[in-house]
C-alpha cells in the first residue's frame, strides 16, 4: 500500500458495490510487489476480461509482438522399420481447416474444424505443464532444434539418452504434399542428401562436436523452392505455425514444447511455403497414441488461426496469458450435441464470418440504437436528399460531392470488367432503341424513327455520362414516352398543327419545368419512395421485358408459320395503277387494270404503272424459321444464365471464372449468331438504318418552333402536355435512380439526385429543338449495368467465400456504350447477321436477373413453401409468417394494378400518377403495421425533421475505467458472472487430463518443479515479464471444492 493509505491510479471495476483497484507503479513500491498485488486482482476476472488488458497492455507502443495472420502447419513423425524416419505435412490452415486425404496426394475441401474438448484440455495441460519459451533467440534450424531440445532437457522431460534420440528425429527432412509433384530421382537424391547429413550430425554429436547446417534445410535456394504457387493465398506479412507431432519408441510419456521466437526466420523447408517461422509446438509421445496427438496439434493449429487467441498469443508475457486466452476461446465456443451430429462431417466455410471485436472488447459498450426514422434521415442526408433551403442548394451540393471523384471517373474504368460491361449492354441498349424507334415511326408516321433513336441515345448517352451526378444510371426509351408521343401526334393530325413544332415548344417547357423542380429541390421527395414502390416498379418493367421477349418470339411465328400456306384460289386482288402521264396517251382507257397472274414487272414496261394489292407479292415461305427462332432464345438465355453464374462454381480457377462470368452475354451473342450463320435459316436479322439522313424527307436536324399552321397560343397551350411529361420523366428517372443508388449496393462515390434531374431538364429541351426522341434512365438496363461492374474480393485463403465490395462507379462504360450506339450506323454490315431471336433471348435474360434481388419476388415465392423449406430470411425471424403473408398481397394487388395501367393503351399516360399513389398506399401501411415490422419488410419513412428528443441508451450499465482513463460504460456480457477459468479447475475432465501431467521422465513431481522454477523469489527464464494473474503454486495442485484450488 503506498504511503499515507492513498493508491496511485489504477484500473477501476465498478462491479454493484463493490470495488478493486488494481495499482500502478509508484517510487518506493518494489516491482515484484505490484506484480504480486496485480496478481491476486486480476485473479476473479473472467478470461475475456483479461483478455482485453493482455491485448490491451502493449497496444500504444507499434512494433511490439504486433499481431500477424499466420499460416499453421502441422507434419506428423513417419518412420518405418529399416528406414530413416521423415516429417509429413497433413494438414494446413490459414483461416479453415484443410487436411491431406487418407490416399496422400491431394487436400481436402477447407472446413470449419471441429475440436474435441478432451484435446483441448489436453494443450492447456501442456501450456501448464510442458516446456514454454516466449522469447527464444534462434536464427537456424539447428539453432531452433538446439534451444527446444535443451530447454526440454531442462525441465527434466528427457535423460541423457533421450536428448540424442531426440535431436536425431528432429533433425530429420520435411515432406510437404506439393512435393509429390516432383519427379523420382531428385526424391531420392534429395532423401540421400537429407540422410547423409543426418548421419554426419550423429558422428559429430557422439563425440561433442557442434550440431551441423543441414543442407536442405538451411540452404536459401530451397527456401526459395517452397510452394509458391500457394503463396498468392496467404494474407502479406504472415508467418508460419509449426506444430511437430509423432510418435517414437524411446518415450514413455508424451513431451512437449510451445515456443515463440523472439524474430521470425526463414527455416528452409521446414514448412510449406518460404515464410519467416514464428511459433513452434512439439508433441512427441510413446507409439499407440498417434490420433491422440493429432487432435492436439489440430487444436493449436485451429487456435492459432483464430483471430483473439492469436493476438493473445503474439501479446503473452508468461503462461498465465496463453491460459486466459484459452479460457477465452473455451467461454466463447458453441458446443455441439454428440449425438446429433457427425463428427466426420466436414462442415462449409460460411458466407460471412462475424466480427471478432466483441471478444476483444467484452465491455465495450454497445452502439446506441438509434429511432429507423432517424436513421433514414442520416442516410437520406448522406445522399442530398433532405432540402437544404437554399435556391439550387441541392444541385450545388451534388456538384461539390461529385467533383472530387471526377477524375477517379475515368481512371476506375481501366479492368477488363468494365470491357465486358460495354460488350453486354451495347447489345442490350442497341436492340430496345431500334425497336422504340420502329414503333415510334408507325406512330408518328416516320417523323420520328428508328434513326432518329438512334442519334438521340448516343447525344443523350454521352452528355448524361460526362456530366450527370450518377453515371450508373444507362438513358433509355421508354413505353410511356411511346404512348405520349403517339397522342401527341394524333391531336396535331386532326388539328392539323405542325407535329415537330408543337412537340419542340414540349420540350423546351418540360425543360423549364425540370430545372423549376430541381431548384426548389423537389428531388428531396423521392426519399419517399421506399422499397415498397421502388420493387413494384422494378418488378412490373423486369415483366414486361420477359413478357414482350415471348411475345415477340410468339410474333415471328406468325410471320413465319411451321407449314406452308395453302395456294390462294381464285386471287383477282391485284391491280396495275397506270401513272397520269401514260393515261394521257391511252385511248379512253382507264385503269387500274387486274393484274392477277400477269408476270409484275410488265406493269411497269407497259404502263410505268405500280402493282397494288395482296395478290400481287405472295410472300415467301422460310422453312423452320419458327422453330430456329425458339432455339435461339432459349439458348442464349440458358447460356447467359449458365455462364452468369460460372462464377460460383467450382470450375476452373477463380479469374478464369470471373473472365467467363463477366463475358456471358456478349459469348452468347457470338455463339448463337454463329450457330444460326451455320444453320443456313432464314431467322430475321437486326435491322439499322444504314444511311444518316433523317426517315422523314420533309424535316431537318433542328426544328423551327415558329410554323405557320400552328397558332400563337400553341406556345403557352404546349405546357400542359409539357407538365403531364414531366411528371412522367420525373418519376421514372428518379425511381430508377433510387434502385441504383440502394444502400445494398455500396456505392461510395455519393449520389446527385438534383444534378441528373438538372442534365436531364437541359436535354430534354434539346432533344425537342432536334426533332429527337426523349430519353430517361431505364429501370431494367440500370440494374443489369450495375450488375455487371459488381465487384468481389479475390478469395485469397482456402474456403474463404467472396465478399461483395461495391460497384465499380465510372463514367466509362456508359459513354462508350452510347458512343457505340451512334456509330452502329457504320456498322451495319456485322450488325445484319445478329439475328433477333438471339437478342430476345438477352431481353430475357435481362428481366429474370434482377427478380433474385427482390424481396418481393422472394416473398411470392415463400407463399408455396411449407415453413420448414422456406429460406432462413432475416424478415422470417422478427416478423410473423400471416403478417410478412399479408404485407406481400397487398404489395402484389398494387402490382397488378399498376400491369393493367401500363398494357392498357387507352390509360397508360396515367401510369406516373399510379406511381404517386403507391406512395400514399405505403404511407397508409404505418396504420397496418408496426414500424419495427415496416423497418424490417421495407423502410421507414422519414420524418420532415429530426426529434428533438432522440432515443436514450438503455440504463444499468457498468462503469469500467481502465489504466489510460478510457471510460466505458456497457451492459455485463454475461448476467450469470461464470468464470470459465475457475469451472474448468473444478471439471472432472480437467482434473484427469491435468494428472497425468503431474511426473515427468525422471519421476520429479511436478510441485517441485513449480516450486524452483516459479517460486516468489525468482521469475521464470522464460517469461520476459511476468504479470500473473495466478500464483505460483495455485497452477499446482487443483482440488474441487476449493476457491482458489490451491
Amino acid at each position: 500500500m503506498a504511503s499515507n493509505n492513498q493508491e496511485p491510479p489504477g484500473i477501476l471495476l465498478n462491479e454493484g458495490d463493490t470495488g478493486v483497484r488494481v495499482l500502478s507503479p509508484s517510487p518506493g513500491v518494489k516491482r515484484r510487489s505490484l506484480r504480486n498485488r496485480r496478481s491476486e486482482a486480476m485473479q476473479d476476472l473472467p478470461p475475456s476480461m483479461r483478455v482485453r488488458f493482455i491485448l490491451g497492455e502493449d497496444a500504444d507502443k507499434p512494433g511490439q509482438n504486433e499481431p500477424r495472420p499466420i499460416f499453421s502447419e502441422m507434419e506428423e513423425f513417419k518412420s518405418e522399420d529399416g528406414t530413416d524416419g521423415e516429417w509429413k505435412e497433413v494438414a494446413r490452415w490459414i483461416k479453415f481447416e484443410e487436411d491431406v486425404e487418407d490416399g496422400g496426394n491431394r487436400w481436402t475441401k477447407p472446413f470449419v474444424g471441429t475440436l474435441s474438448l478432451h484435446a483441448l484440455f489436453e494443450f492447456r495441460s501442456a501450456l501448464l505443464n510442458g516446456t514454454l519459451m516466449l522469447e527464444a533467440e534462434a536464427t537456424t534450424v539447428e539453432e531452433v532444434i538446439k534451444v527446444i531440445v535443451d530447454k526440454v532437457c531442462s525441465t527434466h522431460q528427457l535423460t541423457a539418452d533421450q536428448k540424442n534420440q531426440m535431436m536425431e528425429v528432429m533433425s530429420c527432412p520435411h515432406r510437404h504434399l506439393y512435393e509429390v509433384q516432383k519427379s523420382a530421382p531428385l526424391l531420392m537424391s534429395e532423401k540421400s542428401r537429407n540422410s547423409s547429413a543426418k548421419n554426419l550430425t550423429e558422428s559429430r554429436s557422439k563425440v561433442g562436436l557442434t550440431l551441423p547446417s543441414v543442407p536442405s534445410m538451411t540452404n536459401a535456394a530451397n527456401a526459395a523452392k517452397g510452394n509458391s504457387p500457394f503463396m498468392k493465398k496467404i494474407p502479406p506479412g504472415a508467418e508460419v505455425n509449426n506444430v511437430l507431432v509423432g510418435e517414437v519408441d524411446f518415450l514413455e510419456v508424451p513431451v512437449t514444447a510451445f515456443v515463440r521466437l523472439s524474430k521470425a526466420t526463414i527455416l528452409g523447408d521446414f514448412a510449406e511455403v518460404p515464410l519467416p517461422s514464428r511459433f513452434f509446438f512439439l508433441l512427441l509421445g510413446p507409439k499407440g497414441q498417434l490420433e491422440d496427438y493429432r487432435e492436439v496439434g489440430r487444436v493449436v493449429a485451429t487456435l492459432m488461426s483464430d483471430e483473439v487467441f492469436n493476438a493473445v498469443a503474439y501479446r503473452a508475457k508468461n503462461r498465465d496469458h496463453l491460459l486466459a486466452g484459452i479460457d477465452e476461446f473455451m467461454d466463447a465456443v458453441t458446443i455441439l450435441p454428440p449425438g446429433e451430429w457427425d463428427p466426420s462431417i466436414r462442415i462449409e466455410p460460411p458466407n460471412n464470418v462475424p466480427s471478432q471485436e466483441p471478444r476483444k472488447n467484452p465491455d465495450k459498450p454497445p452502439e446506441e440504437k438509434e429511432d429507423p426514422a432517424l436513421e433514414e434521415l442520416k442516410i437520406l442526408e448522406s445522399q442530398g436528399l433532405v432540402r437544404t433551403g437554399r435556391f439550387f442548394g441541392g444541385l450545388i451540393d451534388d456538384v461539390k460531392r461529385k467533383l472530387p471523384f471526377y477524375k477517379s471517373d475515368f481512371t476506375d474504368a481501366f479492368a477488363v470488367q468494365s470491357i465486358a460491361s460495354i460488350t453486354f449492354l451495347y447489345f442490350a441498349s442497341l436492340s430496345p432503341i431500334i425497336t422504340f424507334g420502329g414503333l415510334l415511326g408507325d406512330a408518328t408516321e416516320n417523323r420520328l424513327a428508328a434513326l432518329e433513336s438512334l442519334c438521340a441515345g448516343c447525344i443523350c448517352g454521352i452528355i448524361y455520362s460526362l456530366f450527370a451526378g450518377q453515371p450508373l444510371a444507362l438513358l433509355n426509351a421508354t413505353g410511356p414516352v411511346l404512348v405520349f408521343e403517339g397522342i401527341l401526334y394524333s391531336f396535331c393530325s386532326k388539328n392539323g398543327y405542325d407535329y415537330l413544332s408543337l412537340r419542340a415548344w414540349v420540350g423546351v417547357w418540360m425543360g423549364v419545368f425540370m430545372i423549376t423542380l430541381c431548384a426548389f429541390e423537389i428531388s428531396a421527395w423521392v426519399a419517399f419512395i421506399t422499397r415498397f414502390t421502388e420493387e413494384n416498379f422494378a418488378l412490373l418493367i423486369a415483366t414486361i421485358y420477359v413478357y414482350k421477349a415471348i411475345e415477340k418470339i410468339i410474333y415471328i411465328g406468325i410471320e413465319y408459320p411451321l407449314f406452308p400456306p395453302e395456294p390462294k384460289v381464285n386471287a383477282t386482288d391485284c391491280y396495275c395503277y397506270p401513272s397520269n402521264d401514260t393515261l394521257s396517251y391511252a385511248q379512253g382507257e382507264m385503269g387500274p387494270y387486274n393484274w392477277t397472274g400477269l408476270p409484275t414487272n410488265s406493269c411497269t414496261e407497259m404502263w410505268n404503272g405500280t402493282l397494288m394489292g395482296e395478290d400481287c407479292f405472295p410472300k415467301q415461305w422460310y422453312p423452320n424459321v419458327f422453330l430456329m427462332s425458339i432455339l435461339l432464345s432459349v439458348f442464349t438465355y440458358s447460356v447467359c444464365v449458365t455462364l452468369k453464374g460460372m462464377k460460383h462454381t467450382l470450375y476452373f480457377p477463380y479469374k478464369v471464372r470471373c473472365m467467363i462470368s463477366d463475358f456471358a452475354v456478349f459469348i452468347a451473342i457470338c455463339s448463337m449468331t454463329g450457330l444460326d450463320f451455320y444453320a443456313g435459316v432464314q431467322t430475321p436479322k437486326l435491322y439499322v438504318p444504314s444511311d444518316f439522313k433523317p426517315t422523314w424527307s420533309g424535316r431537318g436536324w433542328i426544328i423551327n418552333p415558329i410554323h405557320p399552321d400552328n397558332p400563337w397560343w400553341i406556345i403557352p397551350g404546349a405546357m400542359l402536355p409539357a407538365a403531364l411529361a414531366t411528371i412522367l420523366l420525373f418519376l421514372d428517372q428518379q425511381i430508377t435512380a433510387v434502385i441504383v443508388n440502394r444502400k445494398e449496393n455500396k456505392l461510395k462515390k455519393g449520389c446527385g439526385y438534383h444534378l441528373d434531374l438538372f442534365v436531364l431538364a437541359i436535354l430534354t429541351a434539346l432533344m425537342g429543338l432536334m426533332g429527337l426522341p426523349w430519353h430517361v434512365a431505364g429501370t431494367v438496363i440500370c440494374i443489369n449495368h450495375v450488375n455487371s461492374l459488381k465487384q468481389e474480393s479475390e478469395t485469397a485463403a482456402p474456403g474463404e467465400k467472396p465478399v461483395f465490395l461495391g460497384v465499380r462507379e465510372q463514367r466509362v462504360t456508359h459513354l462508350v456504350i452510347f458512343l457505340l450506339v451512334g456509330l452502329s450506323v457504320f456498322m451495319t454490315p456485322i450488325l445484319k447477321f445478329i439475328p433477333m431471336p438471339v437478342l430476345y433471348g438477352v431481353f430475357l435474360y435481362m428481366g429474370t436477373a434482377p427478380l433474385s434481388e427482390m424481396h418481393f419476388f422472394d416473398r411470392l415465392r415463400i407463399v408455396f413453401m411449407p415453413a420448414k423449406y422456406q429460406p432462413d430470411f432475416n424478415y422470417l425471424r422478427k416478423v410473423p409468417l400471416k403478417r410478412v403473408h399479408m404485407y406481400t398481397a397487398i404489395q402484389l394487388v398494387c402490382f397488378a394494378v399498376l400491369w393493367v395501367v401500363k398494357t392498357n393503351e387507352t390509360i397508360s399516360i396515367s401510369f406516373p400518377l399510379m406511381l404517386v399513389i403507391m406512395i400514399f398506399i405505403r404511407k397508409a401501411l404505418d396504420f397496418v403495421f408496426t414500424r419495427e415490422e415496416l423497418h424490417v419488410l421495407d423502410s421507414v419513412i422519414p420524418p420532415f425533421r429530426r426529434s428533438k428528443n432522440p432515443p436514450q441508451v438503455e440504463s444499468g450499465t457498468k462503469s469500467i475505467v481502465n489504466g489510460k482513463g478510457q471510460s466505458y460504460s456497457a451492459l455485463p456480457k454475461n448476467s450469470s458472472k461464470v468464470n470459465i477459468s475457475d469451472e474448468v479447475a473444478r471439471s472432472g475432465a480437467w482434473l484427469h487430463v491435468n494428472h497425468s501431467k503431474s511426473t515427468f521422465q525422471d519421476g520429479t513431481e511436478m510441485t517441485s518443479y513449480r516450486k524452483k522454477d516459479y517460486g516468489d523469489s525468482k521469475a521464470s527464464d522464460d517469461e520476459s515479464e511476468p504479470l500473473t494473474f495466478l500464483s505460483g503454486t495455485k497452477r499446482i495442485q487443483i482440488q474441487p471444492g476449493t476457491k482458489h484450488n490451491q
